[in-house]
């Protein structure tokens, strides 16, 4: 059966995550559902990433299998129709081999987080940034943050509640910057835990108010328990940004490993 990759944006805000769940919309199903009325098929689609209720994606990769072969921008833009006036974008569609997988074959995860930090409410990024008030020093947040990559135990920013078999993972990279009034936390790694960057984002924003000294996230981190992570940041600032993969399942627009 002939296999599809698509490359996803999504507004996070009215689903209940990417998964199928009883307890409201989800992505995946929105997407299920776009593919039945396009091919008449009923096919699981696999996504990248689990995101959660809130959290959005400018490029979440995702994977299904047809009967037939279809071309690619008519896969694309029929998918498009039938999705409607949901908050889902298919960007692109590739034909790829059986082998490939939207979870399985990732090599990296790239997570961007975005802070508002300003006093006025927000306008234009409501339910699309965390809008802190108060004063943050980002450089203090970036320095703090690079105690954190490497290969760690991350028990203090794991969920309660993680399926992980362990909490042991290797964070590649992880930055602050300012860009104006925004501050953005950009991570990335082959796989994160339940609710890992956003346990890490509202540590660093402990840090950028000063309420945190600068070396208590290394603190935190060697701690391995949860009651050393500072308040979760809410999940509706935190962004799917890139999937990466081997060289030859890249996509036009450089999804490759760099």
């Amino acid at each position: 059966m002939p296999r599809y990759r698509i490359t996803i944006e999504y507004d996070g805000t009215p689903f209940v995550g990417w998964q199928q769940q009883d307890n409201g919309p989800s992505v995946q199903v929105a997407l299920q559902e776009a593919l039945h009325a396009l091919s008449g098929e009923t096919t699981p689609v696999f996504g990248a990433g689990r995101t959660d209720a809130g959290v959005h994606a400018y490029a979440q990769v995702a994977h299904f299998d047809l009967s037939r072969e279809w071309q690619t921008d008519r896969l694309r833009d029929g998918l498009n129709a039938h999705l409607g006036r949901q908050p889902v974008a298919v960007l692109r569609a590739l034909a790829v081999d059986d082998e490939f997988h939207a979870r399985f074959s990732a090599l990296r995860r790239h997570y961007i987080y975005r802070i508002a930090n300003r006093r006025p409410k927000l306008a234009l990024d409501e339910w699309r940034a965390w809008r802190v008030p108060v004063p943050l020093d980002a450089d203090a947040m970036q320095a703090s943050a690079q105690a954190l990559v490497g290969n760690h135990d991350f028990t203090t920013f794991r969920a309660s509640e993680c399926q992980a078999a362990s909490p042991v993972k290797t964070l590649d990279f992880i930055s602050v910057s300012r860009h104006g009034d925004m501050v953005e936390v950009s991570t990335n790694a082959r796989s994160f835990l339940h609710n890992q960057v956003r346990s890490i984002v509202g540590s660093l924003k402990q840090v950028g108010t000063g309420k945190w000294h600068p070396g208590q996230m290394a603190e935190a981190l060697l701690a391995c328990d949860r009651k050393a992570c500072g308040p979760v940041a809410p999940a509706h600032g935190l962004y799917l940004a890139r999937v990466d993969y081997t060289e030859n399942s890249a996509d036009e627009l450089g999804d490759a490993d760099t």
